[in-house]
């Protein structure tokens, strides 16, 4: 059972046993700390390419912001494409098996950057990476919510995002000190960055179970459409509704990243220690705000999250100069904002969709958030290229915040239904 603003009401104790409230709700079980671990290696390996991969195409290549913009939004785009494949597949098929599927896929991804220098052939290599990222997301995140109990669920998911954040904060740091010491970095980091994640491959098969127990284990109704059902519930279609709207104002994390550089005057070897400030802010308070998430409601969170980044986008638009405290400010606003949206829309949606179709049920509020975010990446880099980089940054924490506005009014609480009265 659950509160309107996306609250778990509290567990009621079994008949005849002592309950300590909440206790159930603070532990995580260990299927989550596995594959915390799995996202964790599979993330530094990730984090090690994404760090370096804008400046490696707009510097080392020549790629212009627009064409920067399009391989970006095949980037997040082709993940958003797949995702709705992926829920459904995992819950008709098993979750670790269409997980791993997609953990494979980008592993064998990693090394073949290595071989393509053209703007079509290194736009196959990341949609063929994404639709690995797409394939694993759904059902990883069923699997965590399916593991622990509904009242928990913010915290469980905090716990998982803060190790996977712990991953994204040690891969730009490894790509840093390859850079320095390698003679042909950029080389040098892909062909890391393949190893380390048939790394999290092999620990996902080996240690995460196979089934998941209990009710939630039941197999699927027999439907041919089981997304048209899901979107007709009311929570599914506001938290999808709520996604997309935001996501179409969230400027992808490689372009804010430039814009900061630029505004800084960074050389390129100090560029990818720049995402260790969003990385280490959202691995502090992943675990914190998915326990606040629980308390106050996960929808009311998710909205003040996106308040930390139009904060962002502020700073980097005013006229404040180019001190060090500015960068400070800017990634730890990123970072919050990531504590605040990443696990607690999942768990948000985990609280919305029945057991049976989870993986399907997260997926759709999933693409809604990625296929908005691909049209926001093509959007920003062709207004960056026409208008300049501050200019195109203002208009998108305009959109923000509009966006912000229409977003808290799509997750109000719904009125109670009225209850019938009893024949007499």
């Amino acid at each position: 059972m659950y509160l309107t603003d996306g609250r778990a009401a509290p567990p009621t104790a079994a008949p005849g046993r002592d309950s300590a409230p909440g206790r159930r709700a603070a532990v995580v079980p260990g299927t989550v700390l596995v594959l915390g671990t799995v996202s964790l290696v599979t993330d530094v390996s990730s984090e090690m390419v994404s760090a370096v991969l804008p400046l490696y195409l707009v510097t080392g290549l020549g790629l212009s912001p627009l064409g920067f913009g399009l391989l970006d939004g095949v980037y997040n785009g082709v993940s958003a494409l797949v995702r709705l494949v992926g829920g459904r597949l995992s819950d008709r098929g098993g979750h670790k098996a269409v997980a791993a599927v997609g953990y494979g896929l980008s592993a064998v991804c990693k090394p073949l950057l290595l071989a393509v220098h053209s703007l079509p052939l290194i736009g196959a290599v990341l949609a063929a990476d994404r639709t690995g990222k797409g394939l694993r997301t759904a059902p990883r995140d069923a699997l965590i919510s399916l593991s622990c109990e509904p009242a928990g669920r913010g915290r469980a998911f905090g716990v998982h995002r803060a190790m996977d954040t712990a991953g994204a904060l040690l891969g730009p740091l490894v790509a840093f000190l390859i850079l320095r010491a390698a003679a042909d970095g950029y080389d040098a980091v892909f062909t890391a960055s393949g190893c380390v994640a048939a790394l999290g491959v092999l620990v996902l098969l080996l240690f995460v179970p196979g089934r998941t127990r209990g009710p939630s284990a039941a197999r699927p109704p027999a439907s041919r459409a089981p997304m048209r059902e899901l979107l007709r519930r009311p929570a599914v279609r506001r938290l999808t509704g709520c996604a997309v709207v935001l996501g179409l104002t969230t400027v992808s994390d490689s372009f804010l990243y430039l814009t900061l550089q630029r505004r800084l005057t960074l050389s390129e070897s100090w560029f990818p220690l720049l995402p260790l400030g969003t990385a280490g802010t959202f691995l502090l308070l992943a675990v914190p705000l998915g326990a606040v998430a629980d308390r106050i409601g996960r929808r009311r969170l998710f909205l003040c999250g996106h308040l930390a980044l139009l904060g962002a986008y502020g700073l980097l638009v005013a006229p404040l100069g180019d001190s060090p405290a500015l960068a400070c400010l800017v990634l730890a606003l990123h970072g919050s904002f990531y504590a605040a949206t990443d696990g607690v829309l999942a768990a948000a949606t985990a609280d919305a969709v029945p057991a049976a179709v989870r993986g399907t049920g997260l997926a759709v509020v999933q693409t809604g958030q990625a296929a908005a975010r691909f049209v926001c990446s093509i959007a920003f880099g062709a207004a960056w290229t026409a208008w300049g980089d501050r200019t195109a940054l203002g208009a998108a924490a305009v959109g923000l915040a509009v966006a912000a506005a229409a977003g808290a009014l799509l997750l109000r609480p719904a009125p109670p239904e009225p209850t019938p009265e009893p024949a007499r």
